[in-house]
């Protein structure tokens, strides 16, 4: 296993499971093509001391960058995974700034040049396929949907929610892509009819983003109760269990591991309909998709829980079942070994 950004805890975590780790330079956000360029030939070098069957790069800039190494490596199989398209396929309520633009038209050039030399190519959702490969009329002999990474129910215990009183539950970085600022206007307008509604954010501040809730913001709306921030926790099973309806007003994703996790416990979920969001509620079934960017809509939906309780247990039952069609982890590994011609 390759990884350019861990802890000593992760390293061992892997080692644990016999991994053989190796640790390479590759910056997630940068825009430094030397640096860049270096880093390939340091994958090269290395891939090339491993002399591997087969090389899966996952993520954006390791999926460019793994791929045009392991191709200079001559391994036999190349593979990629993306598990979203990130923020430069991310539409934006004001639109998207030129820089943004920009980077996306050298990111799919990069892409265009990288999947030349792929022999397969996985996405977790059928929207990012389309946004990627249909339109910019990419090509790679074999283009995969795999769905949800997937959890391991072992670790996730369903159970009936709370709803005296309703609780909502959001995860997330508290960033404006996750839907932060309109969860914002959304609680204070259900606040405005039922004063005494709970709400509950789990996450870090991410101060490098340009997009974050600015830390004296956050200070104010916890001191003016309008919702509990336990902040960053790792506990995440029992913050949800405590909870009766999961928000997730994201503008994009793979397919979150959050709704993942709301679903696998037995919480209806409201979320927006957008790509990776979408694929993980049946409207109305196991909760409710709002159009994104929406806070109106989105207090209604919460309002709507609040009124009508009993739907909570119905549709988290509902929730609970498509988690264990769609995202059961081992069936989930069985279909990736299919993918990558591996028996399992």
């Amino acid at each position: 296993a390759f990884v350019s950004e861990y802890t000593d805890e992760w390293i061992e975590k892997l080692s644990e499971l016999g991994v053989e780790v190796v640790t390479y330079n590759l910056s997630r956000g940068g825009l430094n093509p030397l640096a860049d360029i270096q880093s390939t030939i340091q994958l090269i070098y290395q891939i090339k001391k491993i002399g591997p069957d087969l090389v899966l790069s996952y993520s954006a800039k390791p999926v460019i960058y793994g791929t045009l190494a392991a191709k200079a490596a001559k391994v036999p199989d190349i593979v990629g995974m993306l598990e979203g398209l990130g923020y430069t396929f991310t539409d934006q309520p004001e639109g998207q700034t030129f820089k943004t633009k920009l980077v996306r038209n050298i990111q799919v050039l990069l892409y265009r040049i990288a999947f030349k030399f792929m022999d397969k190519i996985i996405f977790l959702n059928g929207d990012d396929k389309k946004d990627l490969m249909d339109a910019y009329s990419l090509k790679v002999p074999e283009v995969h949907i795999l769905g949800g990474i997937g959890l391991n129910f072992a670790n996730y215990q369903y159970s009936q929610p709370p709803i005296h009183p309703v609780k909502f539950l959001f995860i997330g970085r508290l960033l404006k892509e996750k839907g932060v600022f309109e969860l914002i206007e959304a609680m204070r307008i259900v606040k405005s009819k039922y004063p005494n509604a709970h709400f509950t954010v789990l996450g870090a501040i991410d101060h490098e983003n340009l997009g974050a809730l600015k830390q004296e913001t956050l200070d104010q709306l916890v001191q003016e109760n309008l919702f509990e921030y336990p902040g960053y926790v790792v506990n995440v099973p029992d913050w949800i269990t405590n909870t009766s309806v999961f928000v997730l007003p994201s503008y994009r994703e793979g397919v979150p591991r959050s709704t993942q996790e709301a679903m696998a416990i037995g919480r209806p979920v409201i979320t927006t309909d957008v790509p990776g969001c979408r694929d993980t509620v049946v409207d109305g079934v196991n909760g409710f998709l709002v159009p994104k960017w929406n806070a109106d809509a989105l207090a209604e939906k919460m309002c709507f829980f609040i009124e009508n309780p009993e739907q909570i247990n119905i549709m988290g039952r509902e929730s609970y079942k498509i988690a264990c069609e769609k995202f059961d982890v081992h069936a989930v590994n069985k279909k990736l070994f299919e993918i990558l011609g591996i028996d399992n």
